[in-house]
């Protein structure tokens, strides 16, 4: 984790970093579908899953995915200087399964000041891959960063 803060003033269109690496476990997903009421039987049930779906066992909801990415991300040290969560264009390209070790690709999209000074808004593109480098997730999220003041 970086312990450096990193301000809307320097990040710039292009750069590109990456986060460590996280195996979602088997404790993650029976939490988090237990926690939020994500009973699908998609999520749930493996009999279902290998005689309904193209899966030999239940995939982690995309939620989960999404959460694992943003927790890295945070790990990271990036964000330290982060003032708000403004939106999110997600797209699910792969699923992801209990044993999956995860990293995501973060790249700075643009940047835009604001009308306060103090602030200023970053997107980032962020892409999710699998173990075996294969994306299974993409995003870009804009957020409000402070300014060096």
């Amino acid at each position: 984790m970086s312990t450096q803060v990193i301000y809307f003033d320097d990040f710039k269109p292009g750069q590109t970093y990456a986060t460590a690496r996280r195996t979602v476990s088997e404790a993650d997903h029976v939490n988090f579908t237990t926690s939020f009421g994500f009973f699908e039987p998609l999520f749930m049930d493996r009999d279902f899953v290998k005689t309904s779906t193209p899966y030999e066992k239940p995939i982690v909801p995309g939620t989960l995915t999404f959460s694992v990415a943003e927790g890295l991300t945070i790990l990271s040290g990036l964000l330290h200087s982060g003032m708000a969560f403004l939106g999110v264009e997600l797209d699910v390209l792969k699923p992801v399964f209990i044993g999956d070790t995860l990293t995501v690709s973060i790249e700075v999209a643009d940047t835009r000041e604001t009308k306060k000074p103090d602030r200023g808004i970053v997107t980032f593109r962020h892409r999710v891959i699998n173990q075996s480098g294969v994306e299974v997730m993409v995003y870009t999220v804009k957020r409000m960063m402070r300014r060096k003041v």
